[in-house]
């Protein structure tokens, strides 16, 4: 067992990822100090340079950059990225801890149909909610399509689109933007209340300004685990019944013009962020709790929901790959297909993850029912 020492310890270097402040008065701010940065070796991945912003006009995407030449996190174990590890989960493992998989399995597991009062009926219904950018809302939409004609799906569950065009991570961990009243007319509109939110998956980021030269990593790592920290607590805030946050980074980011927008490598690096931000709920965070023994109820559990990123053309292990052609003219929204595919990758964690499938599948509902 790890000593509480250590825990705590561990716990202040992902105060904000590597480099990160444990000062309790600069909590949510880039810290000063940036990581050491040992001398390029064998097993250690460099961040590649922005693209010149002057190399192209904004007439549509660069299909010509079909790699950027990163390892997506799922296999870079165990090398290292700028001095981070890779892996999803602590240790460079894909895969949470035991004991953090087992909570979320007993969680899940108190996932009930509920009326829009927010109390127990058998012929009630709980939501799953996205939360996200435009790319998001777009990928959202398509799931939502598949999600309708899946014949394991719980009848029960009610699928809501809350991902909004315009509204980036740092919008959203505002409680107070517009667009968190956006979702409750949304909610309304599928019969449904905030008391009935179950579940949420979110996948943001932030844009980048190209007219404006970008801090050194990991800032914008830093940043975007800021906010997803900060939209967990206002998901826990805005609705009392919610169990569960999947988060999920983006896709590739190499194709994109240069406009504003989310390129590489700050696309590859917000998989830090997710990975960081989780790895600080397991390690006992205050301010992302989620069991109510431990003290107040801050945050949902959360977990990696499908990782979508792959290094363009060169495929995964499992043999995920980002053609030019799956994304619109901008090289960044994503196209029919790119739509399609994430939607593919959505569905097919949310009925094969042991977390998921407890209360997205008609046999989980089942289950629940009979507890």
């Amino acid at each position: 067992m790890v000593s509480i020492v250590l825990a705590a310890t561990l716990l202040a270097a992902l105060e904000l990822g590597p480099g990160g402040s444990s000062d309790p008065a600069r909590q949510g701010a880039v810290p000063d100090r940036q990581p050491t940065r040992p001398e390029a070796r064998a097993g250690r991945e460099r961040r590649p340079a922005q693209r010149p912003q002057t190399a192209r006009s904004i007439s549509g995407p660069d299909c010509s950059n079909i790699s950027v030449g990163l390892t997506p996190l799922t296999e870079l174990r165990p090398a290292i990225y700028m001095g981070a590890e890779g892996g999803l989960y602590p240790g460079a493992k894909n895969s949470p801890p035991r004991a953090h998989a087992g909570a979320g399995r007993d969680i899940v597991r108190r996932i009930r149909p509920l009326t829009p009062s927010g109390e127990y009926d058998g012929d009630g219904r709980y939501v799953l909610l996205s939360i996200g950018v435009s790319n998001t809302e777009a990928e959202f939409s398509a799931f939502e399509e598949v999600a309708a004609s899946e014949p394991s799906k719980d009848d029960d569950l009610v699928v809501v689109n809350g991902s909004q065009g315009g509204v980036a991570a740092a919008q959203w961990a505002d409680p107070s933007n517009e667009a968190w009243s956006t979702i409750d007319d949304r909610l309304a509109a599928a019969g449904v209340t905030p008391r009935q939110v179950a579940i949420a998956w979110v996948k943001v980021a932030n844009r980048i300004d190209p007219q404006v030269p970008p801090e050194p990593w990991p800032a914008y790592a830093q940043d975007l685990q800021r906010d997803m920290e900060s939209i967990a607590r206002i998901l826990a805030d805005r609705y009392p019944n919610i169990r569960v946050a999947y988060y999920s980074s983006r896709v590739y980011g190499g194709y994109a013009d240069d406009g504003p927008g989310n390129p590489e490598p700050f696309a590859y690096e917000g998989g830090f962020s997710v990975k960081w931000m989780i790895e600080r709920q397991i390690l006992g965070a205050p301010g992302l709790n989620y069991d109510p023994a431990r003290g107040s109820v801050e945050a949902p559990w959360l977990a990696w929901g499908p990782y979508l990123w792959a290094d363009g053309l060169r495929r995964r292990a499992d043999g995920l790959a980002w053609r030019c052609s799956d994304f619109q003219s901008d090289g960044t929204h994503p196209s029919l297909s790119g739509q399609e595919k994430v939607a593919a990758l959505l569905l097919e964690f949310l009925t094969t993850d042991p977390s998921a499938v407890e209360w997205f599948t008609s046999a989980g509902g089942r289950h629940r029912r009979a507890s």
